[in-house]
């Protein structure tokens, strides 16, 4: 079982400062020749900044298989981090399969052979960060890089002026997506240029995919992760190559896209990826299921959320994504997060948890300390019942039972919820 990767042979794995866009293209150009050695992007830590042992830019981590020339590490969100082995070709099929979908989605006549040219919201570190920079070295042009700054609307605005190819795209997280549609006039105008906006990461809550298509914008959802070169799926079809299966509830994918493995890490490779009559498919670790389209005739994946974000509560299993995407359908609940928090009556329950200025908590202009509310204490809130109420043909148990307000939610460099860090300060709090 496993992945050609071609000469039998090992190259170096060297690590690059993931803030320096130019230098990670860089090296990503020379590792696909076969010249250089492949590259792992490293964001630095706050904490590690702080003290100066972020690790050096040209350091050696080791070797990995000839083929593979990008090594992503994962976020660890939900689980351990893991390195994510991606070949040349894996890249590349990816890459133009992404510009041969956006000319079927968004086809504009400008151009027989357009360039195309992306601006760079998203850290390098990330696979799709580096996916941006992969298009980019394919499409033979020079990526605008947004910065390392405050993800703000107007900022986004002033960058975008700076592309100057026939097609313009970016990528997206949706909390950046909120940020734009919460923009001036101007900024939406400047938004409605680019010929295709993907959005990714986590699920994008309908009301914000509504109102980006009230505006006109390009907008396509994505869907993959590390182990598939980033977006495979986007607007619930597969890219040219790409094959989707769901088995047991799970989905699971195959085509050119997928990983090598894991680096140094042979049982999650083989729990990962599995071969069945000859072809190799990886196990997303989603719940999903393929849904008939009745304007195209043409099948759909819908992802229902991940099934190990899942706890047992009073002996039922709730799916705690489940319970976030009935939430996020809430008006100005669109970026709620339910995690998981304990009980002595039932376990675990879920929590929700909001940002103030979401809930519509007093106050203000200074910071609001973190509160944790059980439902006892909310029995009387419209609000905290309409959640309640909306959740409940789930199930009982899958009812929040507890809120967090905080200021601000923290957030992962890659723009997902740190649900780990939302979870240690349920547990604190309670």
């Amino acid at each position: 079982m496993g992945v050609e990767l071609g000469g039998g042979g090992a190259r170096p794995l060297v690590r690059v400062d993931a803030r320096d866009a130019s230098a990670v293209t860089a090296a990503l150009r020379s590792a696909l020749s076969g010249a250089g050695p492949a590259v792992l992007p490293t964001q630095p830590a706050a904490d590690a900044l702080a003290s100066g042992e972020c690790g050096l830019a040209g350091e050696v981590l080791g070797v990995v298989p000839e083929g593979v020339v990008l090594v992503i590490e994962t976020s660890g969100s939900t689980a351990e981090p893991k390195r994510v082995m991606l070949t040349g070709d894996a890249l590349r099929a990816s890459a133009a399969a992404t510009y041969a979908r956006f000319d079927l989605l968004f086809g504009r006549a400008r151009a027989a052979e357009p360039t195309r040219q992306w601006l760079l919201t998203l850290p390098a570190s990330y696979v799709a960060g580096a996916q941006v920079l992969m298009r980019s070295i394919l499409a033979g042009t020079e990526p605008v890089v947004l910065g390392d700054g405050h993800f703000t609307a107007d900022g986004f605005a002033r960058a975008a002026e700076e592309l100057t190819a026939d097609r313009r795209y970016v990528s997206l997280v949706p909390a950046q997506l909120a940020r734009l549609l919460d923009g001036s006039p101007a900024v939406a105008d400047v938004v409605a240029r680019f010929d295709a906006i993907l959005v990714g990461g986590q699920s994008l809550p309908p009301s914000l995919r509504e109102r980006a298509a009230a505006l006109g914008w390009n907008l396509a959802t994505s869907y993959g992760s590390s182990e598939t070169s980033g977006g495979s799926v986007y607007n619930g079809e597969p890219l040219d190559g790409v094959r989707i299966r769901v088995r047991d509830g799970e989905v699971q994918l195959a085509g050119p896209v997928l990983a090598a493995g894991y680096l140094g890490d042979p049982r999650r490779t083989a729990e990962a990826f599995v071969e069945d009559d000859g072809e190799r498919w990886y196990r997303t670790s989603d719940g999903g299921r393929l849904e008939r389209d009745e304007t195209t005739g043409r099948e759909r994946l819908v992802v229902t959320g991940r099934l190990d974000n899942v706890i047992v509560s009073g002996g039922e299993k709730v799916l705690l994504d489940r319970v976030e995407g009935i939430v996020r359908r809430l008006p100005g609940l669109e970026g709620a997060v339910v995690v998981a928090a304990a009980s002595e009556e039932w376990g675990q329950v879920p929590a929700l948890v909001v940002e103030a200025s979401a809930w519509g908590a007093p106050g203000a202009e200074a910071p609001v300390a973190a509160r944790l509310l059980d439902a006892r204490e909310l029995s009387g809130d419209e609000r905290w019942l309409a959640v309640r109420a909306a959740v409940a043909p789930v199930g009982r148990a899958a009812r929040p039972s507890k809120l967090l307000v905080v200021d601000h939610l923290p957030q992962l460099q890659s723009g997902k919820p740190d649900r780990r860090s939302l979870e240690r300060l349920v547990a604190e709090l309670a």
